[in-house]
């Protein structure tokens, strides 16, 4: 077959320089967020990313939550982007390294991948998977400016609790604005009430990650009173 149907991995982005061992870590990065929900942990990746087609010119896709993708998905996962990242060589930079299935529908993804709060699909619309097969339900991958946990005098944090959080933990992300931040936490309700289905979600910033499993509640400060 021809190099113009197959491009070689230097011309969209290599991937990890050490495959085993850089999906590992990253693996274990994720896990380690969805296992404590609310914490942000750092992502320590390598890969080598293709850039933007329409985005700022030379800047590369978010590094981490391509990383992200690049440990989670194979051939048998399907996968949806956001608007801006279908227009980037990203589709094809994950269908050469990982094999999966780019859809043009949301709610036939296992995972999708959103360039920002604003454009995440309403969670209603997704794969919720099924009270007898939760499992089969999407996981969100969502790239956010900036990610650090605060305290309870930020009056811009979400209040995050449920399984997995002592009492309660408060989350900043930076570089949003509060529309975004409260439509997502409008989401995050409705979806939440069709527990055991939901969504799962990893919110990425730049060599960080934060879990936001099904389980976890999300309150605006503002919507608590705080």
């Amino acid at each position: 077959m021809s190099a113009t149907n197959h491009p070689a991995p230097s011309a969209l982005g290599a991937g990890f320089s050490d495959l085993a061992h850089g999906s590992q870590r990253v693996f274990r990065s994720v896990l380690q967020a969805l296992s404590h929900p609310g914490r942000v942990v750092e992502l320590s990746c390598d890969a080598e990313v293709p850039v933007w087609a329409n985005g700022p010119v030379g800047d590369p896709v978010p590094s981490a939550s391509a990383a992200v993708l690049l440990a989670l998905l194979d051939t048998e996962t399907r996968l949806w982007l956001s608007p801006s990242l279908a227009g980037s060589a990203v589709a094809t930079w994950l269908r050469f390294h990982t094999g999966c299935v780019v859809v043009a529908q949301s709610a036939e993804a296992q995972f999708v991948w959103a360039a920002s709060l604003g454009e995440l699909p309403a969670l209603d619309g997704l794969c919720l998977g099924t009270d007898a097969s939760p499992e089969k339900a999407v996981t969100c991958v969502v790239d956010v400016p900036m990610l650090q946990t605060t305290d309870a005098d930020d009056g811009n944090a979400w209040v995050l609790g449920g399984p997995g959080i002592r009492e309660q933990a408060w989350l900043a992300v930076g570089g949003v604005s509060a529309g975004a931040r409260e439509r997502f936490v409008a989401l995050r309700a409705a979806s939440h009430a069709a527990f055991p289905r939901g969504v799962d979600v990893l919110l990425t910033a730049p060599d960080r990650v934060v879990g936001l499993p099904r389980t976890t509640r999300v309150i605006s400060c503002a919507a608590n009173g705080g």
